[in-house]
């Protein structure tokens, strides 16, 4: 008396019931974890070059002010006058505390300009103030 084997007849399809809820899952999560470009901006500006520079980690924490070759000054999506940057600031960083300030400005701007906009920041109390570069070829 011989004993045979009997294979379980199994299918060797791969099952796809819950591929719908897998993609949509996959979807929702890429949607909520993608940040997408916010702002537009209207200041031509070129920045200058630096040998060193260091990289800032948080950038949700970052707030950036671009100023332009004609001394046009852009917040957010809105140019700016000087005298407006204190309430707009002010504001944004008694939403966020730690608010970082990244100015990015055209490296043919006056110096005293930028100053004019350092007071500016002070009088909102935005201390932490970084400037934009590229880095040196």
């Amino acid at each position: 008396m011989t004993f045979e084997k009997k294979r379980a007849s199994t299918k060797q399809e791969i099952p796809t019931a819950s591929m719908p809820d897998i993609i949509f899952m996959l979807l929702l999560f890429f949607m909520v974890t993608t940040t997408l470009r916010e702002v537009e901006v209207f200041v031509k500006y070129s920045l200058p070059e630096a040998e060193a520079i260091e990289k800032i980690e948080n950038k949700r924490l970052v707030s950036y002010i671009w100023v332009g070759k004609d001394k046009r000054v852009q917040i957010n999506d809105n140019i700016v006058k000087l005298d407006e940057i204190q309430d707009i600031m002010y504001k944004k960083r008694t939403d966020l505390p730690n608010i970082i300030v990244s100015l990015r400005v055209d490296q043919n701007t006056d110096m005293g300009y930028v100053t004019d906009i350092q007071q500016e920041l002070r009088k909102a109390s935005c201390l932490r103030i970084n400037y934009s570069t590229r880095v040196k070829s």
